[in-house]
């Protein structure tokens, strides 16, 4: 008897378990990834005493030296992606983004940590265009954005670490003057920080060839970058708008996350411990619940017939932190501002897994790598470099005193929200066309 032919496409399917473990180990990746991206945001004063920098120069440190790598590099990793193994890809990126870290340990000056950072942007701009393109073949059109939002929820839970360990950190070794680990020698506690967070991130490579290949949506061969960007001209106002609007949320977020810790020890005489503690605290709780209920409620109005839920997600959470996120600098009250902070974590996180599922949906699959990477560049490379940086400039040369950055960051969240909900209600028409007509 003749036995029945399976498709290549059914026979290599990925059973839900499967699909899950990809998730799984790409979050972990991502959780790696931002304790080692967010790390520095508790460290700002005692780099600025070693190293004798500025509000400024530490801000780039931040976000600029590894934003621009990141986001460029993006696009040639997203074509290997479209075309290689994608666990592969992520597997060298963790290692070379966690050995970055830890060799951050050895920085003697500004120019040498920052050297160190241009490399964890390099190892960690393998991960968003492989993770998109796995978790989009890996399930289905109203499953996404709960996978992505899973995925996502690394971006937070990651950060949230990295501030409570900073926090940790700091108050353990206020009073020492050095830590003394084999081979390194004697360094500085912020510095022991990246030894800390680095060394363990090198699993995370191992882990990631463990992972199971989904087999891709379109057997087509991936396109020359050429057509990608023709495809991103011929959808100019979907692709603009998706990327420019999360970019500008994600700016603020950037903003939010790099100079939260110092405001709270400039402004209202906190420590950088109970600074970092609280920050860490409620990124690790509300920031990790608020990137889930984005992904549920955008899989719940895409079962309802809303094309454009993704969108839908984003808005609202631009609404929510333009009140929150615009007040709790202001408010007299260290308390008050606390309180503030947990809808400020909870709308922050909303949009991430819905903006990931919005830029798969709105790509064909055999671009999703490179296209999404072309996503990445624009939204990373806006809000890495005008973020942080953003609120340092204002602080240092238009109010001209480190007591106003409370000003500061109230006035980068206002005009970033506005901006974004304007951006991003203007797409959603040209977003539902783009999906209605895209080619698989």
């Amino acid at each position: 008897m003749t036995p029945p032919v399976t498709s290549p496409r059914l026979r290599d399917a990925l059973t839900g378990g499967q699909a899950w473990y990809i998730v799984a180990v790409l979050t972990l990746a991502n959780v790696s990834g931002f304790v080692d991206r967010q790390i520095l945001s508790l460290l700002v004063e005692p780099i600025k005493r070693d190293l004798g920098v500025t509000d400024t120069q530490v801000s780039l440190l931040m976000g600029l030296s590894f934003a621009v790598f990141y986001s460029v590099l993006g696009i040639p990793i997203g074509r290997l992606a479209d075309r290689s193994s994608r666990r592969a890809i992520v597997a060298i990126g963790a290692v070379l983004w966690s050995g970055m870290t830890a060799l951050s340990a050895l920085a003697r000056t500004f120019g040498q940590l920052f050297a160190m950072r241009i490399g964890v942007g390099v190892g960690e701009a393998t991960l968003g265009p492989s993770a998109v393109s796995l978790i989009a073949d890996a399930f289905p059109r109203e499953r996404r954005g709960t996978a992505m939002s899973v995925y996502m929820l690394g971006t937070f839970l990651g950060s949230g670490i990295a501030y409570a360990l900073g926090a940790w950190v700091v108050g353990l070794t206020a009073s020492q003057g050095a830590w003394t680990w084999p081979i390194v020698g004697e360094i500085r506690p912020w510095q022991s920080v990246f030894i800390v967070v680095g060394l363990p991130g090198l699993l995370i490579g191992a882990l990631a060839m463990t992972m199971r290949e989904p087999p891709r949506t379109s057997a087509q061969a991936a396109l020359p970058l050429a057509d990608v960007l023709a495809y991103f001209r011929t959808h100019a106002r979907t692709m603009g708008t998706l990327s420019f609007g999360f970019a500008c949320s994600a700016a603020v977020n950037y903003g939010i996350a790099a100079w939260l810790a110092t405001f709270f020890v400039r402004t209202h005489g906190w420590t950088a411990s109970e600074a970092g503690a609280l920050q860490g605290a409620l990124t690790m709780t509300v920031g990790v619940a608020g990137t889930l209920v984005g992904g549920r409620l955008t899989d719940r109005w895409v079962r309802a017939g809303r094309v454009d839920a993704p969108i839908l997600v984003g808005i609202l959470a631009a609404i929510g932190l333009l009140v929150t996120a615009g007040l709790y600098p202001l408010v007299p009250s260290a308390t008050f501002a606390a309180v503030l902070l947990v809808p400020v974590n909870l709308f922050a996180a909303m949009p991430w897994g819905a903006a990931n599922a919005a830029v798969a949906e709105a790509l064909p699959s055999r671009m999703r790598g490179q296209g999404s990477a072309v996503y990445f560049l624009v939204v990373n490379l806006f809000a890495g470099a005008f973020g942080p940086t953003a609120v340092a400039l204002l602080t240092d040369h238009v109010f001209g005193d480190p007591a106003a950055l409370r000003w500061s960051l109230a006035v980068c969240t206002i005009t970033g929200m506005l901006l974004t909900i304007t951006l991003l209600g203007a797409g959603r028409a040209a977003y539902r066309t783009t999906v209605a007509t895209r080619e698989t």
